[in-house]
């Protein structure tokens, strides 16, 4: 059984469609159990997890205050980008409000840790079945995408994430009303954040795949960038304090992956046609 659970299963290329599902429940038995590995730490080390990292934003320490703190000053912008975190209370309603938040939490640091080995299941899953051009054209495909997930999460986390929940903190329409947060509601908004940007800076690759297929062009991009920024800034606005240079800093990154995206679009759409023009001297000839 063992020596199933970690075979390779490199050839697959006779495999019936049952003999496909088997190959696949045991890809997704391999990546539970990844996850579950890491959840494990998470459950572990949930208070330190959470005082140290999820609550990081609320903390005066946190080292992106620090650095916008520290660039202010060397630009000549005095205390423009200092930012004094708001004083968030967080209050539990539930009796099993705290060890659902303790599984949540171990399940959200178990998938981001595991999503490398998760997506190298799914690639394993899905390689055999692709071309030797298409292999040639996806190389890399496992680091790209873990790499561009990580760092949306490092974006989200460092700059999305502290402006939006002081926005969100200090946000009154009456001095009557106090600002108390439950924990499950700032742990679901860090988790939407995070996540979110996670996933969406896989747009350069996804863009590249879709144009490998016909589906996507630079030039449907391009035709449609003024919709984009306009988009982006309202993003922008919408997570930000009313303040140019805080929307600018969140504004940049995100039209800068836009902007990727159709390069990306662009060396796909090359590299498929001068594919084909080989194909179709081959034909020819």
């Amino acid at each position: 059984m063992l020596k199933k659970l970690f075979s390779n299963n490199e050839d697959k290329a006779e495999m019936s469609f049952f003999d496909h599902l088997e190959d696949l429940r045991w890809h997704l038995v391999r990546s539970a159990f990844a996850l579950v590995a890491f959840s494990v730490f998470g459950f572990v080390y949930t208070q330190e997890i959470l005082d140290n990292v999820i609550f990081g934003p609320t903390n005066a320490d946190f080292p992106s205050y620090i650095a916008l703190c520290k660039l202010s000053h060397w630009i000549g912008m005095g205390d423009k980008l200092c930012i004094t975190p708001v004083k968030v209370t967080f209050l539990n309603y539930k009796m099993v409000g705290q060890i659902m938040l303790q599984f949540k939490l171990a399940f959200m640091i178990g998938f981001i840790c595991a999503f490398p080995y998760i997506f190298w299941e799914f690639w394993r899953f899905v390689k055999p079945a692709l071309k030797e051009k298409e292999l040639k054209g996806a190389r890399g495909a496992i680091f790209w995408v873990s790499f561009q997930f990580f760092l949306g999460i490092a974006f989200a986390y460092f700059l999305m994430a502290p402006f939006t929940i002081n926005f969100l903190a200090s946000y009154t329409v009456t001095d009557k009303a106090l600002n108390q947060f439950f924990m499950d509601d700032y742990f679901d908004l860090m988790t939407q954040i995070v996540l979110g940007m996670g996933l969406l800076f896989e747009l350069p690759i996804l863009v590249f795949f879709l144009t490998k297929l016909g589906i996507l062009t630079p030039d449907f991009l391009r035709a449609y960038r003024r919709h984009a920024i306009v988009v982006i800034l309202i993003l922008a606005a919408i997570i930000t304090p009313p303040d140019l240079i805080d929307q600018l800093i969140v504004f940049a990154p995100l039209y800068c992956l836009y902007e990727i995206s159709i390069f990306v679009s662009k060396k796909a759409l090359r590299d498929r046609e001068s594919v084909e023009r080989k194909q179709d001297v081959q034909e020819w000839s």
